[in-house]
């Protein structure tokens, strides 16, 4: 027996960063998550897959309109007609769909209630398969807890929407643990929610495939799902790369760059790098220069030609097929930190405050959400809400950190900081 374990499909959900540079390949990737939908679909055909589980947020959201269910239902019946069949859980993205709920599937598509866990077989397989969806956007309970108990002599999958005990970047929904998902007795539990892949167990195996298709520069690398093969009571998972724009961050050490050439020269050999390994897809780049060399002087004085000259270099290297979402300048002047931390003058005095503000998360979040309460009131929802904008997150609040560190070393050397 194989299926394919997919999550977070996101269906139509638009991909953010690129469209905002003149001639970006907007176009090319508006509809990256249809093609990847479209490359899953093809590849279970090809494999000839048993069944397909997607373990909810097919959807982004309530639709403008019925295409995106359209576009769905027609991927399914070609599922169908292949003798497919498709166990769909909702998560907090497609919960709240008017339009979901009031469109017709194809009978290959079996979709899981929000009332309760429900259990559905194919005697054929001797499969149990064990769900439920989500009913509310916000999902506070333990879902997990509430599933039946295994079937015996069937290998019982369990289907879940969840956080888990909590994932960085992700809302703790249908919040559950690993001894609970063990009490079920099943032999696979098919997670989704988390965006990026992790094997959390093998005893039972607790899967996460991630997403199909990155949707912004946070969510880096290969995506796909996961292809799961059960023979002589042995499971073996591997995952399939399905997406059709990957995206990736160029980090540069400028230390030891003697000029600005060798640091353009260094990004176009790490653009050839990444190219080579997306195996023919587009890339969405960041850039990202740190350290502290002689080409900051450079830098400081003219960010906004750097960033213009790399952007340049991303197309030259690629041949058009490398973009850059951003340029990120964390340079500093060669300065002797340590010596300057060591000090009794207030120099001295900022630096150690931050560093040990970094060191210390609870104190850093509490900083922000200070500094940060009255931005946020004036954000609206949507965006305050988006995962990319998340400032309290605790990357992005070390990365903040970090651009104030260095813009205030640079002011200190007397120069103009990085912008």
């Amino acid at each position: 027996m194989r299926f394919l374990h997919c999550a977070d499909i996101h269906l139509d959900s638009p991909l953010r960063g690129l469209e905002r540079y003149e001639g970006a390949p907007v176009e090319e990737v508006r509809g990256a998550t249809r093609r990847a939908f479209e490359n899953m679909v093809q590849y279970a055909l090809h494999e000839r897959v048993d069944f397909i589980v997607i373990a909810g947020d097919l959807y982004d959201g309530d639709w403008p309109d019925f295409n995106t269910g359209l576009f769905f239902a027609k991927g399914m019946a070609q599922l169908g007609e292949s003798g497919i069949a498709v166990y769909v859980v909702r998560g907090n993205h497609d919960a709240a769909s008017k339009l979901t709920r009031s469109l017709p599937l194809p009978k290959n598509v079996r979709l899981f209630l929000d009332k309760a866990p429900k259990t559905l077989t194919d005697d054929n397989l001797g499969l149990a398969v064990h769900g439920q969806s989500f009913a509310t956007v916000v999902v506070l309970d333990d879902l997990a807890a509430g599933y039946p108990q295994a079937v015996h002599g069937y290998f019982n999958l369990g289907v879940l929407h969840t956080s888990l005990t909590g994932r960085p970047g992700h809302d703790n929904y249908a919040p559950t643990t690993e001894q609970v998902l063990r009490s079920r007795g099943y032999d696979y539990w098919a997670l989704g929610h988390v965006h990026a892949r992790e094997i959390v167990s093998r005893d039972p195996w607790v899967v996460y495939p991630g997403n199909i298709q990155g949707r912004h520069i946070r969510e880096q690398g290969a995506k796909g799902c996961e292809l799961v093969t059960v023979e002589d009571g042995s499971i073996t998972t591997e995952p399939v790369e399905l997406d059709v724009l990957r995206w990736t961050e160029l980090a540069i050490d400028v230390a030891g760059l003697p000029d600005l050439d060798s640091l353009l020269d260094r990004a176009a050999v790490g653009v050839r790098t990444e190219l080579a390994q997306a195996d023919g897809r587009i890339l969405g780049l960041r850039f990202r220069l740190y350290g502290a060399g002689a080409v900051h002087r450079d830098i400081s004085a003219r960010p906004e030609v750097i960033a213009e000259q790399l952007r340049a270099v991303a197309l030259d290297a690629s041949g058009g097929n490398a973009w850059l979402e951003k340029v990120e300048l964390r340079v500093r002047p060669l300065v002797e930190i340590d010596r300057l931390a060591a000090g009794d003058d207030p120099v001295g005095l900022l630096i150690r405050e931050l560093k040990a503000l970094a060191q210390d998360q609870e104190k850093l979040t509490s900083f922000a959400n200070d500094a940060l309460k009255e931005l946020k009131q004036k954000l609206p929802v949507d965006l305050s809400q988006d995962e990319e904008l998340r400032l309290d997150a605790p990357d992005a609040l070390k990365d903040l950190l970090t651009e104030v560190e260095g813009e205030l070393l640079a002011r200190l050397a007397g120069e103009r900081g990085a912008q």
